[in-house]
């Protein structure tokens, strides 16, 4: 995507003061080592700014936009090449969620690089890492015994 150098910061802006960058840990049977790791970088607005939202998600060209039933309007960029396009354009300008796009690209390249149950483990630890950088009060600690 070609966007300019204020369109990236303005994207940059957006994402430190109404964004978050995060990784779940979701378990699921279909999967290798019973987990799904899924990360998501997403966009929050009040329904009250609609059409400025949806010229912001044109803009962005990435994910998906939807309204929530609290009044939310929400875009989330959840699949991979589209996470790594958005990060490649915002990380030279982001501030307040450095550290979290930091550890997005360290994830995203340990996920690649998945060989056995250990390196899993080690993915999974660097998902937790997040409880440290995010607010959430709900978020649990989930690195456990991988279950084969």
């Amino acid at each position: 995507m070609k966007l300019s150098a204020i369109q990236r910061a303005y994207i940059s802006g957006f994402l430190d003061g109404d964004g978050s960058v995060y990784v779940q840990t979701k378990r699921n049977a279909s999967y290798r080592y019973g987990y799904q790791i899924a990360p998501a970088i997403v966009f929050f607005q009040s329904a009250k700014s609609e059409d400025s939202f949806k010229e912001f998600h044109r803009l962005l060209n990435l994910g998906n936009m939807r309204k929530r039933k609290d009044g939310i309007l929400e875009i989330t960029v959840n699949r991979i090449a589209e996470i790594r396009e958005l990060i490649s354009f915002v990380k030279p300008y982001v501030r307040m969620k450095r550290r979290q796009i930091e550890l997005l690209e360290q994830i995203l390249s340990a996920k690649e690089q998945i060989e056995d149950e250990d390196d899993f483990f080690a993915l999974r630890e660097l998902v937790d890492a997040y409880r440290n950088l995010n607010y959430s009060k709900k978020r649990k600690r989930i690195v456990d015994p991988v279950e084969t």
